[in-house]
């Protein structure tokens, strides 16, 4: 009697689980399905994109929604862990997404993405900046609305050889993910191009590596001190290295990508000075926009703090630049979708323009605020826009 019970209890259960799923999935509603990172390193860049993401869905929402819908969001734990992205891919993709939102990497988000582009729907990486995290590593459906990884290394190449006159440069490359190698490959591409120029030393190491004691000492038997030293690494092995660099004495100016932008590693590195950054938008309050001040406060108000890094941006800008393709193409259909992305060109968004061709579904360029550190304070100094586009090969490092 007792197991015919706990069979019956056991039936309506799972049938009431599948008529709420499925509910959901066929209200009527836009969905938007986020597969994404609540745990393990990755969270800390996927969760303050995602917040910035939902805050705009709120915005298209409370306007009257899309093509007369509201939308409504399923989210998945990635875990950071790149089987459980392809799982958190497909669950989302069961609950009826019409777009599916990817983590910022483009190694932990692309699983997720490629289930997406099995199904036909649109993916957008929440800020992902190797140009593999598209067309060129996925397919044609997926999309990042960031800044490429390769723009970032030319910004600061181009902008340090006007602006500080930089004219020798050490690289050190962390090649512990794709990330890193995009910054070191663009800086060389257009360093190179720079009259007078010459990259002095290069040298390597990997993001959990407690010392580069031997990547120092190279340096420092130069028979001068670089004017820059590019670095092309992450947080935590970034903090590490500028520490040990500075407390060896050497004070050339680094530069780096935007992946260290932000105050929260600073106190590791007491005082630092002449540290440059590109970034999407400023969270220091300074930006020359003053409506991305505005979003910032708005973000504090919702989420109880300012955004931590420009990571955050690109979650605001993906949507607003799908929803604008959505309500062009009248549907949610990914090929409509994709094409009226793909006729984008300097789309106005509040982060700065954005364009996407049937080639490049990134920005292989963009204008980029400059953010230095001086006395372990950072500032917006400048903005630049470099001189061409990276190409497609170069991205490709063919």
């Amino acid at each position: 009697m007792k197991l015919k019970q706990s069979m019956r209890m056991l039936a309506a259960t799972l049938a009431f689980g599948a008529i709420t799923f499925g509910s959901f999935a066929q209200s009527g509603d836009i969905v938007i399905g986020f597969a994404n990172a609540k745990s393990g390193w990755m969270e800390a860049y996927d969760t303050p994109a995602r917040r910035a993401a939902l805050m705009k869905i709120d915005e298209v929402n409370a306007s009257g929604g899309l093509l007369g819908r509201k939308i409504k969001v399923f989210e998945a734990d990635t875990k950071t862990d790149r089987a459980q992205s392809a799982k958190a891919g497909l669950e989302v993709l069961d609950a009826g997404a019409d777009l599916v939102v990817v983590s910022c990497d483009y190694d932990f988000g692309a699983p997720a993405a490629l289930e997406a582009q099995k199904k036909g729907k649109v993916s957008f990486f929440l800020c992902a900046e190797d140009v593999k995290a598209g067309i060129q590593g996925v397919g044609k459906y997926a999309f990042s609305s960031s800044v490429l990884a390769a723009v970032q290394g030319a910004t600061m190449a181009e902008w340090s050889y006007t602006k500080r006159n930089v004219r020798n440069a050490f690289v050190l490359l962390d090649t512990t993910i794709e990330y890193n190698k995009g910054i070191c490959t663009g800086f060389d591409w257009m360093f190179h191009q720079l009259g007078g120029t010459a990259i002095t030393g290069r040298d390597t190491f990997k993001n959990a590596d407690a010392s580069i004691a031997a990547q120092i000492s190279r340096i420092k038997a130069l028979p001068k001190e670089p004017d820059a030293i590019m670095l092309c690494s992450y947080i935590p092995g970034a903090a590490s290295a500028v520490r040990q660099i500075r407390a060896a004495g050497i004070n050339s100016l680094i530069l780096n990508g935007a992946a260290v932008d932000g105050s929260y590693w600073l106190d590791s590195v007491p005082g630092l000075t002449s540290f440059v950054v590109p970034v999407q938008g400023s969270i220091y309050g300074d930006d020359p926009n003053p409506k991305v001040e505005e979003f910032n406060k708005a973000f504090a108000k919702k989420y109880g703090a300012r955004p931590s890094s420009t990571y955050v941006y690109p979650g605001y800008t993906l949507i607003e630049v799908w929803a604008k393709a959505v309500e062009r193409a009248k549907s949610v259909d990914a090929a409509k979708v994709t094409a009226e992305l793909e006729k984008m060109r300097a789309e106005p968004t509040l982060f700065g323009s954005r364009t996407f061709t049937n080639v490049i579904h990134h920005q292989n360029q963009a204008r980029l605020l400059i953010a230095e550190i001086k006395d372990g304070k950072p500032a917006i100094v400048d903005n630049w826009t470099i001189s061409k586009p990276v190409p497609l090969d170069v991205l490709l490092k063919k």
